[in-house]
């Protein structure tokens, strides 16, 4: 969920409830033309959305054996069931039918004069005509951020129309929840988790049974790579679940006092990973006891500063990065609305422009979480994250080779791509209109040629995000209906629901039928090459996954080794900082010497490795300045690494893999007035 520009819309005058006279809609009926083409349904609700696409999906590989077709790595299915169940009004499916699926929130009759989060989203004030099916006269539009988006009928059609891949992330906030004035439930994020994930094997089945019976439908949910592999080859479309969510397992901060606890977290993943969650999010919009956020601004970045407050009883508070990297900026802008909300006597604090990271990093539960994930072989979605626990969740990768790192719609700083390839991470774009999007994808093409890789959109759709507004019937290249899918095999026609018809250059991307054309959009800008690319995003997605799904922690051969040092600080009775704390396998206790230069730190592996890497992970007190060593016989020293520019955090060092017995860490300069300190050192072979 994301949140961005929005462009006001013309006003609207007030309609008949054409809705109240609707008939009673019928049940599945027979489809006369389904004969042996597999990919129409037995029965469909009717009446129901057109498709508007005719040919047959592609089934297959293509002659290197990778499978074809678009991913959509962020998209929210179930987002109406999220937030108390008011803020996004409509279902994605209905066992009534589209008329019951596709109507607006009690509230928004008859005009939309309560459609509160309308007009804050949005501005005006917030009036539209409310009527759904079968007239759709303002909704679902690319401007409106509280209407249902995904029906599972405009799913399919993007499904006809190449996507292969769909990450469903169940999606909720419980501030958001709280202080919204209109709710069918209540606000707990993990009770709105399970619900989102229970709808979405409903959908699945609801699906199923128009083909004739479990497992025949086209929205197979996958819980592993080889599984989306097959359902991708059959020409369907593989549902990965994620989760965002802005206080996963209970882990808020209260006053900076964590609610939660390592049990708590072990419970949470476990729990998501029975469900089918593989990706998720450890922060989102609000700082909480994982991580730090990636700031929003504007006025809604301070709505949601004060969110935060109401909900941690903290403010966002910035520093100077260090780095190339930089959250967004917060900016001072009004949000009277939000503000008011606040204590008396207590104001949202005002942010130097020079200060653009969040002080907030990945803290030792949110490792405890990452590290979790990693072991459960899940992948972490970055985006959200603060610039500080990227960096620290990305050393903790890069020290274990892990690759199952996911950027999904834009919210990184794009500074740390390369880092992402490298690992062999997947990104994808924000939704963005045709000109931003093709540009953006023209600035990363080189890394994606480097690195052998596909690409992605993120939709967000259901995310109050805002999306692509039209380019306009005179718009220079605009798409020509019908269109051929991007393999050939599909005629792709403008998309018509009861009495309305949608065009991409007159009506942007109103709902998630219009993916297909959105693409088509994208085409004609900026090339088929860009569309190439997007065509092989289905395949580097599953990569990522599998490779993730693979990955074997290496072996520690320091682990329990004996360790000796040039010195041990002492100075409390009851705590030992002795050398061997170093290689104990515990964050929990570390060695750190006197308090000077020149200090070192020895491991005997017990017998000659190949070593090729070499782990540090540093606590405050570390080496500005220090040298890799290793020893056959633990006197004569060879220097393989060394740096003058060390910074802390977790530091892995590569070399060529040289046969050693004893590895030492030598320090000659300090980057603190305290000595030299280690939670733990990791040898591996490389």
């Amino acid at each position: 969920m994301t949140s961005r520009p929005y462009r006001r819309r013309r006003d609207v005058t007030m309609l008949s409830l054409l809705l109240l006279v609707l008939a009673a809609v019928l049940g599945p009926t027979p489809s006369s033309a389904a004969g042996n083409d597999w990919w129409i349904p037995d029965a469909r609700p009717a009446p129901d959305s057109g498709i508007n696409v005719t040919g047959a999906p592609f089934t297959g590989t293509d002659a290197e054996g990778d499978v074809r077709g678009f991913v959509d790595a962020h998209d929210h299915l179930f987002a109406n069931e999220a937030f108390g169940g008011r803020l996004i009004c409509g279902k994605v499916f209905s066992e009534a039918g589209v008329a019951d699926a596709l109507k607006d929130c009690p509230e928004h009759y008859p005009d939309g004069s309560l459609a509160v989060f309308d007009f804050i989203t949005k501005g005006g004030d917030g009036r539209h005509d409310p009527v759904g099916w079968p007239t759709f006269k303002d909704w679902p539009a690319h401007d409106s951020l509280t209407h249902q988006q995904n029906y599972y009928a405009w799913v399919e059609r993007a499904w006809r129309g190449g996507q292969r891949v769909l990450v469903n992330d169940l999606v909720t906030n419980g501030v958001i929840c709280s202080v919204y004035f209109f709710k069918d439930r209540g606000c707990d994020e993990m009770t709105s988790i399970r619900l989102q994930a229970k709808m979405s094997y409903d959908l699945q089945a609801y699906i199923d049974k128009m083909y004739g019976g479990t497992g025949k439908g086209w929205f197979r949910i996958v819980t592993d790579s080889e599984q989306a592999r097959e359902v991708v080859e059959q020409g369907k479309l593989a549902v990965v679940l994620g989760v965002e969510t802005s206080e996963p397992f209970g882990c808020k901060q209260i006053l900076d006092v964590a609610q939660c606890s390592r049990a708590d977290i072990d419970k949470g993943l476990d729990e998501l990973y029975a469900l089918g969650v593989r990706s998720m999010f450890l922060c989102h919009k609000f700082d909480n006891a994982l991580c730090g956020v990636r700031f929003d601004s504007g006025s809604l970045g301070t709505a949601i500063n004060v969110g935060q407050f109401l909900s941690t009883g903290t403010f966002w508070k910035t520093e100077k990065c260090t780095g190339p990297q930089a959250d967004n900026p917060i900016g001072s802008a009004a949000a009277p609305g939000a503000e008011a909300k606040l204590p008396a006597g207590v104001s949202v604090p005002s942010y130097g422009s020079d200060a653009r990271c969040n002080v907030r990093g990945l803290t030792d539960l949110g490792e405890y979480a990452v590290r979790g994930m990693m072991k459960r072989k899940m992948m972490l979605e970055i985006d959200h994250m603060s610039v500080k626990a990227v960096g620290r969740a990305l050393d903790i990768f890069e020290s274990e080779s892990y690759p199952g790192v996911i950027s999904s719609h834009s919210w990184m700083d794009m500074n740390w791509t390369e880092r992402v390839y490298g690992l062999g991470g997947f990104v994808a774009q924000y939704m963005n209109g045709s000109e931003g999007f093709v540009a953006e994808a023209n600035r990363t093409k080189a890394l994606r040629d480097k690195y052998g890789v596909g690409y992605g959109y993120g939709t967000d759709m259901n995310g109050v995000g805002g999306w692509p507004g039209p380019r306009g019937a005179d718009a220079p290249d605009k798409v020509t209906y019908p269109f051929r899918s991007v393999d050939g095999g599909s005629v792709i026609d403008r998309v018509t629901a009861g009495q309305r018809t949608w065009d991409i250059n007159t009506d942007g991307a109103a709902h998630y039928g219009l993916v297909p054309d959105w693409i088509e959009d994208i085409r004609r800008v900026g090339g088929q090459g860009v569309v190439n690319d997007l065509f092989r995003g289905a395949e580097s997605y599953l990569g990522t996954w599998g490779a993730t799904e693979r990955h074997q922690a290496a072996v520690n051969l320091a682990k329990g080794a004996p360790a000796t040092a040039s010195s041990a600080e002492w100075w409390n009775p009851f705590t030992s900082y002795a050398p061997g704390l170093a290689v104990d396998g515990s964050r929990d206790t570390r060695w750190a010497s006197e308090w000077n230069d020149g200090q070192w730190l020895r491991i005997d592996l017990g017998s000659t490795h190949r070593v090729g890497q070499v782990t540090l992970d540093w606590e405050r007190a570390y080496g500005k300045s220090y040298n890799v060593q290793l020893s056959a016989d633990g006197s004569d020293w060879r220097t393989v690494w060394s740096t003058t520019a060390g910074d802390g955090g977790l530091d892995t060092v590569r070399f060529p893999g040289t046969p050693a017995r004893y590895v030492r860490i030598a320090g000659t300069e300090r980057g603190t007035k305290w000595g030299y300190s280690l939670y733990e050192v990791g040898v591996h072979s490389g």
